[in-house]
C-alpha cells in the first residue's frame, strides 16, 4: 500500500485518472492527451508527445535524437532500441591525436534513430494513422509555441556554445540571441520536415529528401555521415531485461544503455534491508551509493554496442557475483578511481497509459543541449551528438568504430509486480538516470512513498569522479555523517539541474497515479 502522505515540498499534485500521460513539457503533455481523448491509445499518446517535443522542447531532443522505449501492450513486454549507430567510415585513426571524442560538428554525429521508432512504434502498436500523431507538432512549429521559462533559460545559455555553427544561429538564434520566457517562436523549417516524415511514414528521413540534404550538409563540412548509414539504420526490437527487487521486478532496455546499472545496483542492495532503516538516513544513503558506485564502475568499465561487450550484461547479474561485491561494502566509502567515459543532463523523458491497460516508457534526446550544433540548412533538424559517448582507449569494448553504437545514457523503466505491470517511469538526466531509477525504486516499494512524493524528495548523485552530490532538503546531519565515512560530499544549490527529472505512472487497482517533476516545467495530465 502507497503512502498518501507528501513529506517533501512539492509544487505538483498527483493526478488519478485511467488515460494518463506525464511529460516534461505540458504542451507536449496536453497533445498526449488530445491523441487519447480522439481515440487513440498509449503508444499514439506517447507518440504524440514525442514529436512535439522535438518543438517545443528543443534544448533537449529533436528530429535528429535517438530514442529508447518500453510497452505492456496489455499482454507482454516490448522492447525498443532506437539508438543509431557511427558511420561507417568512422574508426581510430580518425580521431587520432584527440584525448577524448568530439563534442561539436559532425565528427559528433551518429545516425539518428527517434524517428524510425517512432514508426516501428506506430506500425506495430498504434490504432491511429501515422500523420495523426504529428497534428499538434506542426501546429505548434508553424504557428508558433510560446517558450517555457527553464526551456527559455537553457536555450540562451546556449547560444554561446554553438554560436559558430551558422545553421544552429539561422534556425534557433536569429537575432542572435535565445528566446525570452513566455516569448512566441515559429520553426516553420521543422514544420516543413515533420510534415514530410508523417507523409512517408519516416522514409523521407533515411532515404528521401530529408536524408540527401543530411548528407549534403555532412559532406560541406567534412562529416563521414553516408546515406547508406542512414539507408541502412533499423530499429531493434529487444526484450527488456529483468532483475527481481522485493516484490518486483525492474525491466530495462539492455545495453548500449547503461540501464542495467540501475539492475545491479538494485540485486546489491537486496542484500540489506533498507525499510528497516530510517528514510533518507546516513546509512541508508551510504548503501545506495556504495551500490551504485559498483553499479556505475561496470558500467564505464562493460557496457557498449552488445556486439562488442566482452562481458555478457546476464554474467554481470550473476547472483554469486553480486553477492560477492555486496560483501565489499563497508561502513566507510569505498575508493575507485574516477569514471572517464561523458555524461549529460539533456534529455526528455514520457510515459502514457490508457484504460485498456497498455503503458509507454519512451525517453528520446539529442544528447548534450542542442546536440552537436549542427542543423541542416532548411530542415530544422538539429543532430545529436552521441558520438561523444565512445571511448578512444585502445581496446575498450566501447572503443569508437564504424558502424557501431554507442554507450548511451538515456534509459526507460518499466516496474512488474507478480507478471503484471505496475510503473512505467524514467528519470531524465543523463548520469543521474539510472541512479534516479533505484531511488525511484526505492522510495515507492520499500518506503511506500506515492509517486508524486517519491519524484519530490530530494535526491543524491553519485558524480563521475564518485564525489556524492546531495541536493536540498537532505540535513546537514546526513551530509556530515557521509563525509564521516569517507564520502567527498558536495552540497548542490538549488535548481542546479543535477538532479534531473521524473515522470512516473503508477497502475492501481481502477485506473493510474501520474506524477511529473517539480524540477522541470513538465505536467501529468489525465482524463
Amino acid at each position: 500500500m502507497l503512502n498518501w502522505e507528501f513529506p517533501y515540498a512539492s509544487r505538483r499534485a498527483p493526478v488519478f485518472a485511467r488515460n494518463v500521460v506525464a511529460t516534461s513539457q505540458p504542451l507536449a503533455a496536453a497533445a498526449g492527451i488530445e491523441t487519447m481523448r480522439r481515440g487513440g491509445n498509449a503508444i499514439d499518446a506517447a507518440l504524440a508527445a514525442a514529436t512535439t517535443l522535438t518543438v517545443v522542447e528543443p534544448t533537449m531532443n529533436g528530429l535528429g535524437s535517438d530514442a529508447f522505449a518500453i510497452v505492456w501492450d496489455g499482454e507482454a513486454l516490448h522492447g525498443v532500441n532506437g539508438s543509431g549507430r557511427s558511420p561507417r567510415a568512422w574508426n581510430a585513426e580518425r580521431f587520432s591525436g584527440l584525448t577524448e571524442m568530439p563534442t561539436l560538428g559532425w565528427d559528433a554525429v551518429t545516425v539518428p534513430g527517434a524517428v524510425d521508432a517512432w514508426s516501428a512504434l506506430s506500425k506495430r502498436f498504434g490504432s491511429l494513422p501515422f500523420p495523426a500523431l504529428f497534428e499538434s507538432a506542426i501546429h505548434y512549429a508553424r504557428e508558433g509555441f510560446q517558450v517555457g521559462h527553464i526551456t527559455a533559460d537553457t536555450w540562451r545559455a546556449a547560444v554561446e556554445t554553438y554560436r559558430g555553427f551558422d545553421g544552429f544561429m539561422d534556425h534557433f538564434a536569429p537575432n542572435g540571441a535565445g528566446p525570452q520566457p513566455g516569448e512566441l517562436v515559429r520553426r516553420p523549417a521543422i514544420a516543413r520536415s515533420l510534415e514530410q516524415i508523417a507523409e512517408s511514414h519516416g522514409e523521407a528521413f533515411y532515404r528521401g529528401a530529408l536524408a540527401r540534404a543530411i548528407v549534403a550538409n555532412s559532406e560541406a563540412m567534412g562529416g563521414a555521415m553516408s546515406m547508406e548509414d542512414l539507408a541502412e539504420h533499423g530499429t531493434e526490437w529487444v526484450t527488456p531485461g529483468a532483475q527481481a527487487y522485493r516484490r518486483v521486478t525492474l525491466h530495462e532496455i539492455p545495453p548500449n544503455g547503461q540501464g542495467l546499472a540501475a539492475q545491479i545496483a538494485l540485486a546489491t542492495l537486496a542484500h540489506w534491508d533498507l525499510r528497516g532503516l530510517p528514510p533518507n538516513g546516513v546509512e541508508s544513503v551510504h548503501l545506495q551509493v556504495e551500490a551504485m558506485k559498483i553499479a556505475i564502475r561496470a558500467a564505464f568499465d562493460h557496457f557498449s554496442d552488445p556486439e562488442s561487450m566482452a562481458v555478457a550484461p546476464e554474467a554481470l547479474l550473476d547472483p554469486v557475483s553480486i553477492e560477492r561485491v555486496a560483501g565489499t561494502i563497508g561502513q566507510d566509502a569505498s575508493k575507485l578511481p574516477p569514471a572517464r567515459l561523458p555524461v549529460s543532463q539533456d534529455t526528455v523523458y514520457l510515459t502514457a497509459a490508457d484504460a485498456d491497460g497498455r503503458m509507454v516508457s519512451f525517453i528520446q534526446s539529442n544528447y548534450r543541449g542542442f546536440g552537436s550544433g549542427i542543423v541542416v540548412p532548411g530542415t530544422g533538424i538539429a543532430m545529436q551528438n552521441r558520438g561523444n559517448g565512445f571511448t578512444l582507449e585502445p581496446g575498450h569494448p566501447n572503443q569508437v568504430a564504424g558502424g557501431k553504437r554507442p554507450y548511451h545514457t538515456i534509459i526507460p523503466g518499466f516496474v512488474t509486480e507478480n507478471g503484471a505491470p505496475r510503473m512505467s517511469f524514467g528519470v531524465m538526466g543523463g548520469h543521474m538516470q539510472h541512479q534516479g531509477h533505484v531511488q525511484m525504486v526505492h522510495r515507492i516499494f520499500d518506503l511506500g512513498e506515492n509517486p508524486q512524493a517519491a519524484s519530490d524528495a530530494p535526491r543524491w548523485q553519485v558524480l563521475p569522479d564518485y564525489t556524492v552530490a546531495l541536493e536540498e532538503g537532505f540535513s546537514n546531519r546526513v551530509a556530515a555523517g557521509l563525509a564521516d565515512r569517507r564520502h567527498n560530499v558536495l552540497r548542490v544549490e538549488p535548481d542546479a539541474h543535477l538532479f534531473g527529472g521524473a515522470q512516473l505512472i503508477y497502475r492501481l487497482d481502477d485506473g493510474y497515479c501520474a506524477a511529473s517533476d517539480h524540477r522541470k516545467e513538465g505536467l501529468a495530465t489525465g482524463f
